[in-house]
Order: C-alpha cells, then structure tokens, then sequence
C-alpha cells in the first residue's frame, strides 16, 4: 500500500500563481503518539506540521524550515520543522491542568512565533510571525504577505488520524489575468472542507476544486518523521554547557542521561565519555 504521507507540488499553467498540498498519516500519528495531547494542542500541532511542509517547499537550499511558538497561556511551546527533503519533526509542552478546547490565541495567550531557516551551510534567519489574525494559517498569511510580499493562502485541517493542507501563492510579476485566476482559484480553494483534504488523494483534490483550470501536478514526494538528534550531537550539547558543570553532574549522580524532546531516545554518558569529550582533562 503507498504512503499516504506526501507533499506535491502544483501550478497553474502560463501563469504566476502556484501551490502545495500535504497529507500526513504515519508520521503525524508517530509525532503525536509521543506525548498524551489533548485534542486542541493535538490539532494545532498538526497544522503547524502541515505549514511547516508546505512552507519549506520554496527553500532553494538544503536545511530546515521550522515554526516556533512560545506561549503564557495552557501552550508553553510549540515547534514543527521540516527539512529540505521533506524530514519532520515536533512537538509541544503545555499546562495539563490549564488546557480546553481553546481559541488559537487564548492556546498561546500572549506568546510570540517565529518563523527559523536554518540552512545546513550559512546563516540562520529567523522571522516574527504576527499574532493579529485568528488561526495559524491566517497568522502566517499574513507573515508571508508582510515579510516575503507573497500574497498565499493556506488551509490546513488536523484529525485524531491524520493532517493535511494546501497553500496557493501568487508569486511576483503577476499579470492582470494572473490576478483574476488568483480570485477565482482562491474562492474555489475557500470551499474545500476538513474530509476533502484529509480523505483525499491529491489528484482527486485538485480536480474536484479546480476542474475549469489547467494545473500540473509535480511528482509525489515522500514525508517522514525523523529526528535529527544523535550521540554526537547530544555530546555537543554537553560540551557547550562546560567542563565544569559536566563534572559535578558526575560527581553527583555518577553518570548524565539525557533524553531527546522530539524521539524520547535515550543518552547516557559515564566518566570515561565526559573524559574523552573534554580530552582527558578532568577536574578533581
């Protein structure tokens, strides 16, 4: 059976106007299995899942695209990421005892999102994501139409099984028949409802909403959980909090262990690890 987590991109022909649509499956339910969720963190960790895909997709580089969220209301963090190669991973924290099925906004109360592109070579550039609209998916329309003047439109829907999206983008040099398609594609696009995006295939999808307009479809790209965390990078992590306070983490409990917040996989480092990753010089 073919996965039914996927990414493809789309076009609509001889013109300036493009689009992306996602379906997770798999790999959201592997995300959102790693911590009891409630549904409406649940859900909004979806649909940032979902953004994070179809955002990074006009990254011209190899690196990562990830949304990130700190919040003083029942969500504390909020973070998805994907990578050039359709890579994802995420998370949330939040209040136990303070979550309901809130409103995005009374979710991360008077907190702040960022937009991060971290490529794998060069600099990291990180954008204020504004908190004016209702939804995430209005929040960072109106990031892109502020930041990268890209008029988009996003959609994005999250289930107990699954998340799913679609962006269409009116890219620059838009022409006046360019501005009358993007009218008509969006006010089809506004009709789609939650069952459509998550049930459907892509094909089925894009024909049911636009059938009057010719749209090329780009081949299907795979989308699945990873975590980038390893032992090397871990042991990285302890050598920039010091020597110092790596030894007296030792002395007091014998060994440091630590846990990945994405994969809850495991670490643990004895003397002779700290020894070799300070090159042998020990404090006594």
């Amino acid at each position: 059976m073919a996965s039914r987590d996927q990414f493809q991109r789309f076009i609509f022909e001889h013109s300036q106007v493009r689009g992306a649509w996602v379906q997770l499956d798999e790999s959201y339910r592997e995300i959102t299995s790693q911590a009891p969720y409630p549904e409406s963190i649940r859900d909004l960790l979806g649909e940032a899942l979902v953004a994070s895909i179809v955002m990074s997709s006009s990254l011209k580089f190899e690196g990562t695209l990830s949304i990130q969220a700190q919040g003083e209301g029942p969500l504390r963090t909020l973070m998805a990421e994907c990578s050039h190669d359709r890579k994802i991973r995420g998370l949330a924290r939040f209040d136990e005892h303070a979550v309901s099925e809130e409103s995005f906004h009374n979710l991360l109360g008077e907190g702040r999102m960022a937009i991060t592109i971290t490529p794998n070579q060069g600099t990291r550039y990180q954008g204020v994501v504004p908190r004016e609209r209702d939804s995430l998916a209005g929040c960072l329309e109106e990031y892109f139409e502020r930041s990268e003047q890209i008029p988009t439109s996003l959609f994005l829907f999250s289930s107990e099984n699954g998340a799913a999206g679609l962006m269409l983008q009116r890219l620059p040099g838009a022409t006046e028949q360019d501005d009358a398609l993007w009218e008509r594609v969006n006010h089809l696009a506004r009709t789609v409802e939650a069952g459509e995006l998550l049930e459907l295939d892509s094909e089925t999808l894009l024909h049911r909403l636009f059938h009057e307009e010719t749209v090329r479809l780009f081949d299907a790209e795979t989308v699945e959980f990873q975590c980038s965390c390893s032992e090397e990078r871990t042991l990285g992590a302890l050598e920039s909090i010091g020597k110092e306070e790596c030894y007296s983490i030792l002395e007091e409990q014998g060994s440091i262990e630590m846990d990945c917040q994405f994969c809850h996989a495991h670490y643990r480092f004895d003397r002779n690890d700290i020894d070799q990753l300070f090159a042998g010089h020990t404090l006594h």
